[in-house]
C-alpha cells in the first residue's frame, strides 16, 4: 500500500497531493493528514471521485485508507466539449464594483438578493477573498444565501479565506471549499461570472 504524509500542507495542497498520488497509485492508498480544511476537504474531493474511504484518527491528525477504483475524473481532465454545462460564480469581494465601500456593499447585496427573482440560477456560488464575509454571520444576505442553497445553488465558501478573516466557526451559509476545487469547477464549467 502507497503512502502519503500531507500534514502541515497548506490548501490546496493536500488535494493537489492525494489526486496525483491517485493518479499513480495501484492499490490502497494510505493518507496522513491533519484534522479541519485538510480532512473535509480530501474526504470530499476522493468520495466525489467514486472512491471508498475509511478514517482512522491517530495521534496528531487522521489517517485516511482510500480504496477502490474511483470514477476515473481524477485520472483525466474533461476536455472542453465534454465540459458540464455548469455556471459558476465567483464572487471576491463583499462589495460590487469601486467606489464608496458603503454603495458597494449594497450593491452587492442587492445583486445576491435579486438572484431570487432570476429564472436562470448558477450552479455554484464560490466566495473568496471578503466575498466569505457574505456568507458569515451578522451578513444580510444569509437568508437570500440559504433560499438559493435550497433552489439547488452550491454556496462554497474558501477555507483559507475565512482562516484569515476568523469567520470559519461563523459561516451561516453553505459549506467550506479549497482551491482546487474551484479551479476544478472554474475549468470545466459552461460560463464563468466574477464578480
Amino acid at each position: 500500500m502507497k503512502s502519503l504524509d500531507v500534514r502541515g500542507m497548506a490548501c490546496p495542497l493536500p488535494v493537489v497531493s492525494v489526486k496525483r498520488a491517485l493518479e499513480s497509485a495501484e492499490g490502497e492508498l494510505r493518507v496522513l493528514l491533519d484534522d479541519g480544511a485538510p480532512r473535509e476537504n480530501v474526504k470530499r474531493f476522493v468520495q466525489g471521485r467514486g472512491y471508498q474511504v475509511q478514517e482512522e484518527q491517530i495521534e496528531g491528525g487522521f489517517a485516511f485508507t482510500i480504496t477502490g477504483a474511483g470514477s476515473g475524473s481524477a485520472r483525466r481532465e474533461a476536455t472542453p466539449t465534454e465540459r458540464s454545462g455548469a455556471t459558476v460564480m465567483l464572487i471576491g469581494s463583499d462589495r460590487l464594483g469601486d467606489g464608496a465601500e458603503e454603495l458597494g456593499r449594497l450593491l452587492m447585496k442587492n445583486f445576491i438578493i435579486t438572484l431570487l427573482d432570476m429564472s436562470e440560477l448558477p450552479d455554484r456560488i464560490f466566495f473568496v477573498n471578503s466575498g466569505v464575509l457574505l456568507a458569515a454571520q451578522g451578513s444580510e444576505v444569509i437568508e437570500a444565501l440559504e433560499e438559493l442553497g435550497n433552489r439547488g445553488v452550491e454556496v462554497l465558501s474558501c477555507g483559507i479565506c475565512l482562516d484569515f478573516y476568523k469567520k470559519k466557526e461563523l459561516l451561516a451559509a453553505g459549506g467550506v471549499t479549497n482551491m482546487f476545487t474551484i479551479a476544478e469547477s472554474m475549468l470545466q464549467a459552461r460560463s464563468v461570472v466574477r464578480l
